[in-house]
């Protein structure tokens, strides 16, 4: 698990090597004027409050650290992808089915369910894929190529071939 969340990971570091910070903090994408720094920030956020709450076994998706900087200066991103992974490669595989509080609003109030840190993990390595779709749509709108065809795709998601 720790493994295929990385390597998704990676293509997030990878993509923020090849643009710069005025790209990485572009708002200018309608229909939601979001920067490609500000959904990278969130998607790691989402990462940062399963390690922030392991120790007490209660994480609160709504508690985001919100860093300003990691949204709008690709060397903060990366350094924050580069904790993320960190805080990956500390856990032991044993833990993955222990059970954990998770709450979230949902939009009509907080609510809270128990889930195993596997499966907190697998929900925010699905988010960050996700996340990196709509990235794509942004890149695309400002002409910046693709850090690699999987970007944006789920697994699962067939891909069509388009013939020549």
């Amino acid at each position: 698990m720790v493994e295929a969340i990385e390597k998704n990971l990676q293509r997030g570091i990878k993509l923020l090597t090849a643009i710069t910070d005025e790209q990485y903090s572009d708002k200018s994408i309608p229909p939601y004027y979001s920067s490609i720094g500000a959904n990278m920030r969130h998607i790691l956020d989402v990462f940062a409050c399963i390690f922030n709450g392991l120790e007490k076994k209660c994480v609160d998706f709504s508690d985001r650290e919100r860093n300003k900087l990691a949204e709008e200066k690709t060397a903060f991103g990366i350094a924050y992808f580069n904790e993320v992974i960190a805080g990956l490669h500390c856990l032991n595989i044993e833990d993955f089915d222990k059970i954990i509080s998770v709450t979230d609003d949902l939009g009509t109030g907080k609510v809270t369910a128990n889930y195993t840190l596997g499966s907190a993990l697998i929900q925010a390595h699905s988010h960050a894929i996700h996340h990196f779709a709509s990235i794509g749509f942004i890149i695309n709108q400002l002409g910046i190529e693709l850090p690699d065809a999987d970007f944006g795709y789920n697994p699962t998601t067939p891909k069509k071939v388009f013939a020549e």
